[in-house]
This record gives structure tokens, C-alpha cells and sequence, in this order.
């Protein structure tokens, strides 16, 4: 699912592609809101981002789905 972070006083959000499900994403970004610890995520290549709970503005989730690969016709 893709996944964007927006923080305060940041002009760009922090975008990633994750095989996070969504209710657990929901559980590690109020945890780490409420207790203003770091956030950690990691994408789907691996790669890991870190960012502080306390700047934290808005997360804005994407479907689970995967999206169709191909030239048919839908």
C-alpha cells in the first residue's frame, strides 16, 4: 500500500510503498503520536525511514490493492 506522511514545517511529504497493513499502520502512528516517540517504517524494498512522532501532521493511506499491470483492456 502506499503510504504519505506529511510533517510539519516540511514543504514535501514522505512517500512509500509498504506491505504494512493498514491497521497496523494505524497502530504504530498513534503510538508513536501519543508517546512522541520515532515512527519506523519500512518499504517494500527494504529501505527505512525514520520520522518523529512529534512532527507527525497528517498519514494519508492507500488501498491495499495492487494496481493491473498490462495493455488489455479493463
Amino acid at each position: 500500500m502506499e503510504i504519505k506522511i506529511g510533517m510539519d514545517n516540511v514543504g514535501r511529504e514522505v512517500s512509500l510503498d509498504s506491505n504494512l497493513g493498514s491497521e497496523r499502520l494505524v497502530e504504530l502512528v498513534e503510538k508513536a503520536v501519543t508517546e512522541g516517540s520515532l515512527l519506523r517504517l519500512e518499504d517494500r524494498k527494504g529501505n527505512k525511514v525514520f520520522i518523529p512522532g512529534a512532527k507527525i501532521a497528517y498519514v494519508e493511506v492507500g488501498s491495499d490493492s495492487s494496481r493491473p499491470v498490462g495493455f488489455g483492456a479493463l
